[in-house]
């Protein structure tokens, strides 16, 4: 295909498809050097991601562009650098996600789960993932996403089912998983037990409640406490004050009444206690408040558990018992005024911790669940981190993880539902034991009865979840894959899930494998809205990253997901950002027609060898400075900082400038057209190289053409670095040492040229004026830059879109000129005149003079100032008079301006 046959625009609809198919069917996304395959070399050192698991249920969000995006470009730079790649992909089994979905099907049937017994209702669910579980795949393929699908593996795999078990006894044998009651986010509609990543606080108005907490000893006396929960009152075990509150201290020691049930209670003090908060003493209701909890273990307080597990209120609760919780906190509460124990109620407004899934009310509650004992390998996770192992990427995280390691809790590890890995624990009913192992059993192993029952419950995803870098390898056994790709090199997720997700995931892998998993954590931010808010489907804020690629292609979406962020930070993203860089796509692509078009028509070889211009020269120095660039970023995980560098120089200096200058130099044929048009594959070539793991697509289709195109023009028509099978498996472009043509003073002599043709071209769209639009120009030049300016006269006409350009040392008719537009470029001292028939001295123009005017006197007054200091005596020679000679430019320019203001 040819320049005159590419289509003038870049068309994603037929190509990201089409390019993704014939990638996956090469092959390419597999590693290079692999295990399973002939020639493999066990010394090649791979590059392995495993991919944060989405939820089986899910469909596309922009959290998984986000991380899909920067995975795979730091997948596809990897493998541009000639080291096996691997990204291993797969979805998680999202035990309540998926259950959901499946019981709500039920629902519609008229059925619950209980209705068709546990075994029924797991083989609707295989049945549902079966049906809808390859949805999010198929998406994150959309993306570009070049992960190695027939390594592909799913949390309820045989494989990793097999992981769970061995993980589960391992941590019981060693006596680091115990059954006991424990404090719990439980979930009233669910029925579980959830983690804290599935509750959302809220603020919302409620009620502070005051109520008199009568003495056991002496029922005339009271301790007024305040609550926002009155039903509460029935599990309160104890009623606590500040030790120094000068109020209360003569209390502690007595006991009180709890209302309505009469019992018995101690007073105690705890430094806990808030003296401004409420009435300064604080009922303790430990089986359902964290903080109350805690209390009670320093004060060995009973914890009565007062709910049942659809929270109504349990035998514990007396006279309310069989009441639902809010029921129950309106009777209570007027039965609390009959008998006069009242005192007042406030507004108050409430964290009020509700389901992410329903929105329920969730309840802080007391239940007999399977623990992790977290704290031994915690102090492993927080080592790895500390010496070195394991590097956070931004390093402030570091901080938050180890703040929050060395305050870990036991970890919850058992869910109430039936979709998931079931907890490997066998109870007998005739000697009351339990069993626990990798298989099934037949008997107890205790007593041999072959009357046993395993445990209802199944495991919290995040336990499978947190084996996810090991055993999607083969772990348990000692698999190739695991021997070569274990441990992996980058974990990349959000920040988020820092603790849900990736804490565990060390240590497990420290645990179980004794290496850390992965060697770096890089963490995204949250993408939010074009105003900075939290996107959410009630504001009506929500991008939807389908619509966005339909209507604006994939590389832009990646492009600016990937270029708007930075290690950590939240990001904020509008369509408008897109469309900004689909417009980008479309500049690569149409410069890459013109370049191809030069190749076309350039002879087939040179005659001599080469002389560079001093635009080829500049062209070459900047390239060699960008690739510099933007591999320390890469380097350095500034993936967004090196993606607008190339943005900057792709189409600010090479499709602006140098492709404008090509245009003259290809006029002139011979050699200095082949040259040039080297040049250009050259630039091109880099470009795209640089651009691949940002817009795979837009890139992967033009070089093609381009290497088609020089391949059939001539040997000598060739890159740098050699032609691949595809870009994405071409060399990545590495960094030069300095060349000759990064000579300083050609690089001035081109930069002031490029000067002056920004300046036309600024001038022209501020009078809304097109680049190529007719107009005429005068450039008043220092004495000094009069020969540089002269000798690319030119290069500037042509670059500024002037159909005539006079440079001259002064202005020849100062009340002629005043009314035509211009600018002053301070860095060589010169001033520019744009001359068209709409001129006229408005009051614009001569608000943009007295601007530059401006800031031309303060870059005098500070220079005058550095000049006048210490700096002048202490700096080096060179550097001092560098220093004067832009003062001395910016005097000049204040002279040249003056004379132009009104």
């Amino acid at each position: 295909m040819t320049e005159s046959t590419l289509p003038k625009a870049y068309d994603f609809h037929g190509t990201e498809e089409r390019i993704y198919a014939w990638w996956e069917s090469q092959g390419y996304f597999q590693p290079s050097n692999d295990p399973k395959k002939p020639n493999f070399d066990p010394t090649k050192k791979p590059f392995v991601i495993s991919i944060p698991p989405p939820n089986v249920t899910g469909e596309l969000h922009l959290g998984h562009a986000m991380f899909v995006s920067i995975e795979d470009l730091m997948i596809r730079y990897h493998r541009m650098k000639g080291e096996p790649t691997l990204w291993v992909p797969g979805s998680d089994h999202a035990g309540i996600a998926t259950q959901l979905q499946v019981e709500k099907a039920l629902k519609n049937e008229g059925k619950t789960r209980e209705d068709i017994g546990r075994d029924a209702f797991i083989e609707r669910t295989w049945e549902w993932k079966r049906k809808y579980g390859g949805i999010i795949q198929k998406q994150i393929r959309r993306l570009g996403a070049s992960c190695d699908w027939t390594r592909e593996r799913f949390t309820l795999d045989e494989g990793l089912s097999r992981a769970v078990r061995e993980a589960f006894v391992s941590l019981y044998e060693k006596g680091l998983i115990y059954r006991g009651p424990r404090l719990v986010n439980w979930s009233p509609n669910l029925k579980t037990a959830v983690s804290d990543l599935e509750v959302e606080h809220s603020q919302e108005p409620g009620t502070l409640y005051y109520f008199k907490y009568r003495l056991a000893d002496n029922p005339e006396e009271y301790l007024p406490v305040a609550t926002t929960r009155p039903e509460t009152i029935l599990g309160d075990s104890a009623v606590a004050v500040h030790p120094l509150d000068e109020r209360y201290k003569h209390y502690v020691g007595r006991k009180a009444l709890v209302p309505m049930l009469e019992r018995k209670i101690p007073i105690i003090a705890d430094e806990y206690v808030d003296r401004e908060f409420g009435s300064g003493a604080l009922k303790i209701t430990p089986a359902h408040d964290p903080n109350d909890y805690d209390i009670a273990q320093r004060h060995n307080l009973e914890v009565i558990n007062i709910l049942n597990r659809d929270v109504t209120i349990n035998e514990n609760g007396g006279q309310y018992q069989g009441l639902d919780r809010e029921v129950c906190r309106k009777q209570i509460w007027q039965d609390m005024k009959e008998r006069g124990l009242v005192i007042k109620e406030e507004p108050y407004m409430l964290n009020v911790p509700r389901s992410q899934r329903g929105g329920e009310i969730i309840e802080p509650m007391i239940s007999e669940q399977w623990f992790v004992k977290i704290e031994p390998l915690a102090k492993e996770a927080i080592a790895a981190v500390k010496d070195g192992r394991i590097r956070i990427v931004p390093e402030h995280f570091a901080k938050v993880y180890f703040n929050w390691m060395e305050n870990i809790q036991d970890w919850c590890i058992s869910r109430q539902l039936w979709w998931g890995h079931r907890i490997p624990v066998w109870y007998c009913a005739d000697c009351g034991k339990m069993t626990v192992q990798r298989e099934d059993p037949n008997a107890c192993q205790h007593c041999g009865s072959k009357n046993i029952k395993q445990d209802e419950d199944v495991l919290d995803t995040w336990f499978s979840s947190g084996l996810w870098p090991f055993s999607t390898l083969g772990w348990p056994e000692q698999t190739e894959d695991f021997k070569y790709f274990y441990p992996t090199s980058v974990l990349e997720t959000g920040y988020d899930i820092l603790f849900f997700w990736v804490a565990r995931m060390i240590m497990d892998g420290l645990q179980f494998t004794g290496k850390a998993p992965f060697n770096t954590v890089y963490l995204h931010g949250l993408i939010r809205d074009e105003h900075g808010q939290k996107m959410s489907k009630t504001k009506g804020n929500v991008i939807d990253p389908l619509v966005v690629m339909d209507k604006l292609g994939t590389d832009a979406l990646r492009f600016t997901l990937l270029v708007g962020s930075a290690p950590g930070n939240d990001m904020n993203l509008s369509e408008k950002k897109v469309e900004a860089n689909r417009n980008f796509a479309n500049k690569v692509w149409n410069a890459g027609r013109f370049v191809i078009n030069a190749i076309e028509n350039a002879p087939a070889r040179p005659e001599k060898d080469p002389v560079w211009t001093p635009a080829d020269s500049w062209m070459c120095a900047r390239l060699n400075a960008v690739v510099r660039s933007v591999n320390r970023l890469f380097e350095n995980y500034q993936f967004g900082e090196a993606g607008r560098q190339i943005y900057d120089f792709f189409w600010g200096e090479f499709a602006d400038w140098y492709i404008e200058i090509a245009k003259l130099q290809l006029r002139e044929g011979g050699d200095r057209a082949f040259y040039t048009a080297w040049m250009l594959l050259r630039v091109l070539d880099k470009c795209l190289r640089m651009l691949s793991p940002f817009t795979p697509f837009v890139t992967e289709e033009l070089w093609g053409h381009l290497k088609q195109t020089a391949q059939a023009k001539s040997e000598r028509m060739a890159p740098d670095d050699p032609w691949a099978e595809a870009l994405m498996l071409a060399k990545w472009p590495e960094s030069q040492a300095e060349h000759d043509w990064e000579n300083p003073a050609i690089q001035d002599f081109v930069n002031g040229t490029i000067e002056h043709s920004r300046a036309f071209r600024t001038l022209k769209t501020e009078l809304n004026m097109p680049v190529n639009q007719h107009a005429r120009g005068t450039i008043i030049a220092a004495p000094e830059m009069m020969a540089v300016i002269t000798a690319q006269k030119e290069s500037i006409k042509h670059t500024s879109g002037l159909d005539d350009l006079q440079i001259l040392e002064a202005i020849p008719n100062a009340e002629e000129y005043k009314q035509y537009h211009s600018s002053s470029i301070p860095a060589t001292g010169s001033l520019v005149f744009l001359i068209t028939d709409a001129n006229t001295n408005d009051e614009k123009t001569q608000e943009k003079l007295k601007k530059e005017l401006e800031e031309a006197n303060s870059q005098i007054q500070r220079l005058e100032k550095l000049l006048d200091s210490d700096f002048a005596n202490k700096a080096p020679a060179q550097v001092v008079e560098n220093e004067r000679a832009k003062l001395e430019t910016y005097r000049k320019t204040v002279e040249k301006l003056q004379k132009q203001i009104k």
